[in-house]
């Protein structure tokens, strides 16, 4: 039987074993990580927590609606075994009427098919570091070998001493200024995970600096388990110039070499992104996006509500 809990009904302890357990382990679905990219989250919680699933909810103008927090790519069903396509499904049909829209990211191992039509799947991409640094790097496209050269030749160093808000302002002035899509709440989520994982030891940030010292690059790994998170990235215009981005990560992948370790780049559907990824050797997996629409005045009320709620 599957039952809804309120955040306050939750076992945290039961929560994080069956997390920490499951074939499909993902670092999103930790409690930890949920209470910083969606404070008071419910859940869907199977028998005596052999299957869950995290409900991260919003209200707008007196609508629940569930969406995809940010910084969290892959969440739904959480099992220490496979699951079946109708055990997604009846999971999906236990989620409470009065969430009224959903839009979230199930797992790549929760497969299932709509109500009404294929469900959307996002790409992903992964590389598997157990192999010797010598083969992975046989993997690399010949561009990416041509920015780690011309990364060397400019002189680029690698820093393990960027700060958190270094590499976030990296990102908020090359990028995010532009693009305009993360408010100032959303940083702040931001700098709360990467603050947590580094005092609790569960990841570190990697840099890489111009010879005069000035930072082109910056990432955060984030370790769970055996997979290791590409969580966030920034460059400026002199990684661009310099290679420092493809060094970075070369850096990171021939220290990780021969590990049992997946890392994982997250990705997304941004073609540009994908290309970059593939040019290490990452391969390509999918994982679906769940939509619900409940409201009364159907489909198109139902985006422009979800719109102006993720504005």
């Amino acid at each position: 039987m599957i039952n809804y809990l309120k955040h306050t009904q939750i076992d945290i302890n039961r929560w994080n074993d069956c997390i920490s357990k499951s074939i499909n382990r993902r670092v999103y679905a930790f409690s930890w990580y949920l209470d910083i990219v969606s404070p008071g989250w419910d859940a869907l919680v199977e028998g005596d927590y052999e299957r869950v699933f995290p409900l991260t909810h919003k209200n707008k103008w007196g609508i629940c609606y569930l969406a995809q927090p940010y910084f969290t790519q892959q969440l739904g069903v959480f099992s220490p075994t496979v699951i079946s396509q109708r055990q997604v499904a009846d999971f999906i049909s236990a989620i409470p009427l009065g969430f009224r829209y959903v839009e979230i990211h199930l797992n790549s191992m929760n497969n299932f098919a709509g109500p009404e039509e294929t469900p959307v799947q996002r790409v992903n991409y992964e590389l598997d570091l157990s192999p010797s640094g010598e083969n992975l790097t046989q993997q690399y496209s010949q561009n990416t070998r041509r920015n780690i050269r011309k990364a060397r030749e400019s002189g680029v160093l690698i820093s393990h001493s960027t700060g958190v808000d270094e590499l976030i302002d990296l990102f908020r002035y090359n990028f995010g200024e532009k693009e305009g899509k993360l408010k100032e709440s959303n940083y702040a989520t931001l700098r709360r995970l990467i603050t947590h994982g580094l005092d609790h030891n569960l990841g570190f940030i990697l840099g890489s600096t111009t010879k005069e010292g000035i930072l082109s690059a910056g990432a955060f790994f984030l370790f769970d388990h055996a997979r290791v998170y590409f969580l966030f990235a920034a460059s400026g215009a002199e990684a661009r110039e310099n290679g420092g981005m493809f060094f970075l990560i070369d850096q990171f992948i021939d220290d990780n070499s021969g590990k049992n370790l997946i890392l994982d780049f997250e990705g997304g559907n941004d073609a540009n992104l994908g290309r970059f990824y593939k040019s290490f050797g990452a391969i390509e997996t999918l994982y679906p996006t769940l939509h619900l629409n409940r409201l009364s005045k159907g489909a198109e009320r139902g985006l422009y509500f979800i719109r102006r709620f993720r504005k």
